[in-house]
């Protein structure tokens, strides 16, 4: 079982949104939009290792045949329209398939589609992180796979390999300003564990957080280290969570963090 978390820069026309949403096909576990972010994240997954790279395939190549970097507006940052496809074991897989595909996808994407890709991951104190990518593409970083210049068009894509994460919002109160977001976001960041932006979203502060180490840090944790720092309106999951870890989190509580059963990687096997 392996799941493929593809990022692609437009969420704010919903019949673009639909387009792609059929291009990925019957893998297709689950499509969360935003448009001040100007971004979907479609989680892909399934049992069969071709079939995820498959429709990971078809859904980069439907957007790259409808989407214009150069057009975009957001708020998240981006280095392409297929911005970010990571590859990610589950249950019996390995790291070591996620890898593989990883570098499957890029070089399609690289040689015949013509966009330059920058690998990332596993995790490990010698690979690249996705942020180090951010940072340093096509500055002191060059691609990995593909052209040596952006994609006119498509600009770059980052492929990865990594563990589950849970990408994950917290929505400061109406009134609050940006820089409490920001604020937060440094006092929440940490190392290997949470990666946090504080961000205006349509004239809103929000938190917007990668937890990478889910089960130590989780939604419940980084909401309330929030709310200690800021007033919190309330929270919201982007894509999907491990069962366990929602079930770290009284029922009780659920409402409140934008959580629920719904939302897990395991309903949708």
């Amino acid at each position: 079982m392996l799941e493929c978390v593809v990022n692609i820069s437009e969420g704010a026309r919903l019949d673009v949104v639909s387009s792609l949403t059929d291009a990925a096909g019957a893998v297709l576990w689950d499509v969360h939009s935003d448009a001040h972010h100007n971004r979907s994240v479609f989680t892909l997954g399934g049992s069969s290792d071709d079939a995820v790279l498959a429709g990971a395939q078809a859904l980069a190549s439907a957007a790259v045949a409808l989407l214009d970097v150069r057009d975009h507006e957001g708020v998240h940052p981006r280095i392409g329209v297929v911005d970010v496809v990571p590859f990610v074991p589950l249950r019996a897989s390995s790291m070591e398939a996620a890898v593989g595909l990883r570098d499957r996808f890029a070089a399609w994407m690289g040689d015949e589609v013509g966009v330059p890709c920058f690998l990332y991951g596993p995790p490990g104190p010698s690979a690249p992180t996705l942020p180090e990518v951010r940072r340093g593409a096509f500055t002191h970083r060059r691609p990995d796979v593909g052209p040596p210049l952006p994609h006119a068009s498509a600009g770059a894509c980052a492929v990865g390999a990594r563990d589950v994460l849970v990408a994950y919002n917290v929505w400061l109160a109406d009134g609050v300003g940006v820089e409490a977001a920001r604020s937060a976001a440094a006092a929440v960041r940490s190392p290997h564990v949470v990666r946090a932006l504080g961000l205006d979203v349509g004239g809103r502060a929000q938190v917007s957080c990668n937890l990478l180490a889910p089960e130590v840090v989780g939604p419940a944790e980084v909401f309330d280290a929030v709310s200690r720092l800021a007033p919190v309106a309330g929270g919201e999951l982007v894509g999907l969570v491990p069962e366990s870890v929602l079930r770290a989190v009284p029922a009780a509580r659920w409402a409140d963090l934008g959580l629920s059963d719904e939302q897990t990687i395991e309903s949708r096997w």
